[in-house]
């Protein structure tokens, strides 16, 4: 059993901070400051703040942690056997990781060195890849650049989203990380280092990306609505109206780029290379719907033109 101080912020982490706490002494927490969330834009403590005040664990929530003070309050906190950090939102100093006598270990949601950086789990179905899953590694201070301890993969389902495959990768990195940190603390892992040739880059993802351009092909704009399932959403525009795909799916016939057609297989939109067929759709103000239900009550969407 070590002493941990563990650095996360979002749903993800959660699982691993629960397994670290079954297994471990986790005696402090660090994670992002509690910020506006929901309509009334009231602050909210993260997900791994409130599984931490629920242990009676102690939080710590530097703005920066690379500032000289918050690295002094961070050692008040005690020194752990380890930092072990899931999605934690901070570049960490060499400084900060240096601490531990273990140094600072990682749970990254990817085969690394494949999509380092924010995003790993919407580039991975963004770019129609077989496979994603787990890395544990050591942290220096480069972009996920540290030697790594372990990886498990785990296939991709040809209807994953970013929620669906958020949620397995979640799991799997608490599984796995609760079978590698022993071993690791004990001396039995010999770290390997990346290839840093065969590195890709996933960097954080803006609310803009969700705009569907559809002179692209149209199995690309399929995999980005489910990449961008549920946040930031792909969406188009149906005159000065915002309509989001919620689903779809894609076919080989032809149209022009963005626009509404009707063929022998359902209500379809034209691509750079071949059709979009939506299954749900939600227009601007209006509840998520199926595209049979939306046609029955926008008749003059067939033939529309979108942007």
């Amino acid at each position: 059993m070590a002493d941990i101080i563990f650095m996360g912020t979002p749903d993800f982490a959660v699982p691993t901070l629960q397994a670290l706490i079954k297994n471990h002494r986790v005696i402090g927490v660090v994670t992002q400051p509690d910020r506006p969330a929901g309509r009334n834009r009231q602050l909210q403590p993260s997900p791994i703040k409130q599984t931490a005040l629920a242990a009676g664990i102690p939080v710590f929530q530097p703005e920066k942690l690379r500032k000289p003070e918050a690295i002094e309050e961070l050692r008040q906190l005690g020194t752990p056997d380890v930092y072990i950090v899931a999605a934690f939102g901070q570049i960490l100093p060499q400084s900060v990781l240096d601490i531990p006598p273990h140094g600072s270990v990682n749970v990254h949601a990817s085969l690394l060195p494949r999509w380092r950086g924010a995003a790993p789990i919407q580039a991975v179905i963004r770019a129609g890849d077989a496979q994603t899953g787990i890395t544990i590694m050591q942290m220096d201070a480069g972009l996920d650049t540290g030697p790594m301890l372990s990886q498990r993969a785990i296939p991709i389902a040809p209807d994953e989203t970013s929620q669906s495959l958020h949620d397995k990768l979640a799991l799997l990195g608490a599984e796995l990380l609760t079978e590698t940190l022993p071993r690791f603390l004990a001396g039995e892992i010999t770290p390997q280092p990346q290839d840093d040739a065969h590195s890709t880059l996933a960097p954080r993802i803006t609310k803009d990306e969700g705009r569907i351009n559809w002179n692209t092909d149209a199995a690309s704009i399929e995999r980005a609505v489910r990449a961008f399932t549920p946040w930031p959403g792909t969406f188009t525009f149906w005159g000065d109206r915002q309509l989001k795909i919620l689903s779809g799916s894609t076919g080989t016939d032809s149209a022009a780029p963005g626009k509404v057609v009707k063929n022998a297989n359902g209500i379809a939109i034209g691509t750079g290379d071949g059709l979009v067929y939506p299954m749900r759709l939600q227009l601007a103000g209006g509840k998520p719907v199926t595209i049979d239900e939306f046609v029955n009550g926008h008749a003059d969407f067939i033939g529309a033109q979108l942007t």
